[in-house]
Parts: structure tokens; sequence; C-alpha cells
């Protein structure tokens, strides 16, 4: 029986799925990056107090009441 002759391979980096396989995730890592990137060079500002502390926002307030106790006050 005769033998076939051994074909060299390509390597990995030759192939197009290997490719395809790793953009995904590196692209994920960059993505990732960039985000820290805004969030810690445009933090939120913290409100300490509301800006209007007036009567309109009572109905809020009693909705979330009732949302949080079952019950009204």
């Amino acid at each position: 029986m005769r033998q076939l002759p051994a074909r060299n391979p390509d390597p990995w980096w030759r192939h197009g799925m290997v490719w395809l396989v790793i953009s995904g995730p590196a692209v994920v890592v960059v993505a990732g990056f960039a985000t820290l990137a805004i969030a810690i060079l445009n933090p939120d500002p913290v409100i300490v107090q509301p800006a209007v502390s007036d009567a309109s926002h009572a109905p809020a307030v009693q909705a979330r009441n009732h949302a949080a106790t079952g019950g009204v006050r």
C-alpha cells in the first residue's frame, strides 16, 4: 500500500474562522475599556437635595409610600 505524502497545513493565523472567533471577544474587551473611560471621565453629579421641595411632589411621595408599605398614610 502506497502512503500519501504529508501535507503541510497552513498556520493558524491564516484561517478566517480563527479571526472570526477571536474578534468577538476582542471587540467586547475594547468596548468595555471605552465604557470605563467614559464613566471615569464623566461622573454623574451627586444630588444632595431635590431641586424642588414643595407640595407638587406630594402625589409621587404618596404613591411611593403606598407601594413600599401597602397602605396610605
